[in-house]
């Protein structure tokens, strides 16, 4: 007789792509505080939410992740003056086009945490947790969605 874990026991891998200006000294800040933080989040830091490639997340998933969080200055107070407007223009469009190649666009958010604000990304890494952990392991691969060498030679492609 076998026991199978249940949904409480699946820990999600998280990503976090956190602006060195404002949302990783938040998360220090939090740290700091001593706040409950979920342990799951790997955190790298970016000089800006709005230098976050697409491709770079892409890979997160492709590299075993549940869901990806880039955090980011508040609208009007970025570093680079419209960093986290490139941000907030580029997540969506990915969240899309994630969709259609059928994966949850929830797995990845994007939000705004000052260099003050410990306690807000401590929520927001918390409530997303949870909603990854509702949505269960992510089994997706953007590697699994590109048509293979051989495919490519037999329809006339470049090697």
């Amino acid at each position: 007789m076998s026991i199978e874990p249940g949904p409480e026991a699946f820990e999600p891998r998280l990503l976090g792509f956190l602006c060195t200006w404002c949302s990783y000294t938040g998360a220090d800040l939090a740290g700091t505080a001593r706040l409950m933080v979920p342990s799951n989040l790997r955190a790298v830091r970016v000089p800006c939410s709005g230098r976050v490639p697409p491709e770079l997340i892409l890979k997160a998933f492709d590299n075993g992740a549940d869901g990806v969080l880039v955090l980011g200055c508040h609208i009007g107070e970025c570093h680079y003056d419209n960093g986290n407007h490139r941000a907030a223009k580029r997540v969506p469009t990915l969240q899309s086009l994630l969709a259609f190649a059928g994966l949850e666009p929830e797995r990845l958010r994007l939000d705004w945490v000052s260099a003050s604000e410990g306690e807000r990304f401590a929520r927001i890494v918390s409530e997303f947790t949870e909603a990854v952990r509702r949505l269960g392991p992510c089994h997706w691969r953007w590697a699994a969605m590109q048509p293979e060498e051989s495919h490519l030679e037999s329809a006339g492609g470049r090697r």
